[in-house]
């Protein structure tokens, strides 16, 4: 890590952060409600430590605890500019239009504050220009969104989508209007000064703290380690919230991906810069070379939807849509993955003879060579430091290469640029230490600190573990499911998130609920994640069955969720591609994946999943788990260990007496 840059003396620094958080402090008189709460008291002032001397803190504070503040006021009072980078974009916001203003009110420093997201978030004023009248030719629902984004392109200051809530998550243009990496064309944009991404780029490097999100963070790492500058502003100090999400964006950002979406994106924005009229292309000869790369590509792309692996390992070879290849798998594509490669260079050759190409035509002269780096990489599909695997989605081809191990990344690209960072969140150690996520982010030395939960679970919470519930692995573990949810729903007059670990098992349950529920259902993917959401805090006793997209991130305080019920322990499946790579890595250095790899990772997502329940001090509830695993096999009891302190019980009459005890709604 580089040296520790001057910063207020680490007693001065501790002694301010303690007098915000004292009983007569700034945060009590400022903040109505506020109690100064002893875990932390305990966190700011590891963090204040860690920010004076250096090093990295490794804190986990459970649910309740105020870690928020407690992280971001020592990185405010620091006096330095700090990077607070989060798992989710929602967090994000939280932190910038909740935490942040009240600090500012509460401290009576001066400080500013930025957040920086991906570039797909931002909307891009030159790609729109060109792009209206193809929009205003599509379907009348794309006209409607289009007057909608017409209207707030003109009033924005930000840019940012999430600003237009009555935007559909997918609508179909926006990937077209975005201010993605791929599409920009730097400093030559006729729109570059008021271009929303160079905007938000300046305000990041005026500011004080800094707010990112993980996927921003290593996509900024990738391209510092590509010698091609830098996103976020650089700077000495770092807060890392939600880090146990940070091992698998790490894992997606610093892998290689093609895909027939990729080359479809390539050639529309190719015909979309040719149509425009700036380029050049009297014979036709940049045309027929665009082409043979869409050609070629859609017959390599066919090949590879065709590819299964030749001697696929017992139980790691395939996993849903993705399947694990070694290069004699992918051997059957080589020749039209050649041909692509072929192409793509001519492309690449010929938009470099262009005399005064506008800047758009050297953006897809890039893009072409970077596309055929990565499927040249893909192709040989012989470092063994990746995974590689074909993923099919839709109608979408995927031929990606995965690191088995981001540790050595992590550390090299990520911590190890940082004086100081604090890697934080409510679920980091497993059986009360941090050996794993150390292992797995490359931490070698730093402090720990582990804050219990401010939440008094033995009288907010009851444990509910059903008796004679079937192996999940069985066919009658769904059914069965089926009637144990409806029965503990009939008990908790709905007011629950039924989260599973497989689509099957959702649909069985649905279907033993539909017509027997006398509650009303919402189920994922009937609407967007967020209108979901919406509706569900809205409508009283409402039941929510979903997958692993609402294990996390997902907060809703109150009676609206008294319930979380658990289908079966989440275990990554051995047959997913990198899953299967990082067990045969813990094998080959004579670990144990299951042990190692498998029981910890289940046990911070079951801890995630039940952390939707309790969210404050006056919430009760139910958390059910129907895996009988978590009594019957030998590694059940590390679960119980890391779950929180709640009563357990298998009679469910005991749900009935616990909400009969303490929820005078009911």
């Amino acid at each position: 890590m580089p040296d520790v840059p001057a910063v207020r003396g680490q007693a001065d620094l501790a002694a301010l952060v303690e007098g915000v958080f004292a009983d007569d402090g700034p945060l009590t008189r400022a903040v109505p409600e506020f109690e100064p709460r002893p875990g932390q008291r305990d966190m700011a002032a590891a963090v204040a430590r860690v920010f004076g001397r250096g090093g990295v803190l490794l804190a986990e504070a459970g649910t309740g605890t105020g870690k928020t503040l407690a992280y971001l006021t020592p990185a405010i009072l620091s006096g330095h500019r700090v990077i607070v980078s989060t798992g989710t974009k929602n967090l994000q916001e939280q932190i910038y239009f909740k935490d942040i203003p009240l600090l500012r009110s509460a401290l009576g420093v001066p400080f500013t504050a930025a957040y920086m997201k991906g570039r797909g978030n931002y909307l891009c004023l030159h790609r729109f220009a060109a792009a209206r009248d193809d929009i205003e030719a599509g379907s009348p629902a794309d006209r409607v969104y289009l007057e909608m984004v017409d209207d707030w392109a003109a009033a924005t200051d930000t840019g940012d989508r999430a600003e237009l809530a009555d935007l559909p998550e997918d609508v179909p243009f926006w990937a077209g209007i975005a201010a993605t990496n791929e599409n920009c064309i730097g400093s030559d944009c006729p729109e570059f000064d008021d271009c929303f991404v160079t905007r938000m780029r300046q305000r990041a490097a005026s500011s004080d703290v800094v707010i990112v999100n993980h996927h921003l963070l290593c996509a900024d790492a990738a391209v510092r380690q590509g010698a091609y500058g830098e996103v976020i502003p650089e700077c000495a100090y770092a807060v890392i919230d939600e880090a146990h999400q940070l091992e698998d964006v790490a894992t997606q950002y610093f892998g290689f991906s093609a895909s027939n979406y990729r080359v479809a994106e390539l050639v529309r924005d190719f015909d979309r810069v040719v149509s425009g009229g700036g380029v050049a292309d009297d014979d036709g000869e940049l045309g027929r070379a665009m082409t043979r790369v869409d050609e070629r590509a859609r017959l390599f792309f066919g090949a590879l939807a065709l590819a299964r692996p030749a001697t696929p390992q017992a139980g790691a070879a395939s996993h849903d849509d993705r399947v694990r290849v070694t290069a004699a798998d992918l051997e059957p594509a080589q020749e039209t993955g050649a041909r692509v490669l072929d192409a793509l260079d001519a492309l690449e050759a010929l938009v470099a003879l262009v005399s005064q190409p506008p800047e758009d035509l050297r953006a897809i002269g890039r893009r072409a060579a970077e596309l055929r780096d990565e499927v040249r990489f893909l192709l040989q599909a012989n470092d063994r430091d990746y995974v590689y695997y074909l993923e099919r989605r839709g109608r979408g081809v995927f031929l990606r290469a995965s690191p088995i191990n981001v540790s050595s990344l992590v550390r090299n690209l990520l911590l190890d640029r940082f004086a100081a960072a604090v890697l934080t969140s409510a679920t980091l150690a497993v059986e009360g230490s941090f050996s794993y996520v150390r292992s797995r982010l490359g931490i070698e030395r730093g402090e720990e600190i582990q804050l219990a939960s401010e939440f008094d679970y033995p009288s907010q919470a009851l444990l509910y573990l059903p008796k004679g519930m079937p192996s999940p692995k069985t066919a009658d573990f769904p059914p069965a499911a089926g009637r144990e949810v409806l029965d503990i729903l009939r008990r908790t007059r709905g007011r629950a998130f039924v989260l599973f670990t497989s689509y099957a098992v959702l649909r069985t349950v649905q279907a033993a609920l539909e017509g027997a529920l006398e509650y009303p259902m919402l189920v994922q993917g009937s609407a967007p994640r967020s209108v979901l959401l919406a509706q569900f805090r809205s409508t009283p006793h409402a039941v929510l069955l979903a997958t692993s997209s609402f294990w996390q991130g997902v907060d809703v305080v109150g009676d609206a969720l008294s319930c979380v019920i658990i289908d079966r322990l989440p275990f990554a499946s051995p047959g997913d591609p990198v899953v299967a790579a990082r067990i045969e890595a813990i094998a080959a250095r004579g670990g144990d994946g299951f042990a190692d790899l498998q029981v910890p990772l289940a046990i911070l997502t079951l801890l995630q999943g039940l952390g939707r329940l309790i969210r404050h001090r006056r919430d009760r509830g139910v958390l059910a788990i129907l895996d009988p695993r978590i009594r019957t096999m030998p590694y059940g009891h590390r679960f119980l260990a890391s779950l929180p302190p709640a009563p357990v019980s298998a009679d469910p009459a005991d749900i009935d007496r616990f909400f009969a005890a303490g929820s005078p709604s009911r």
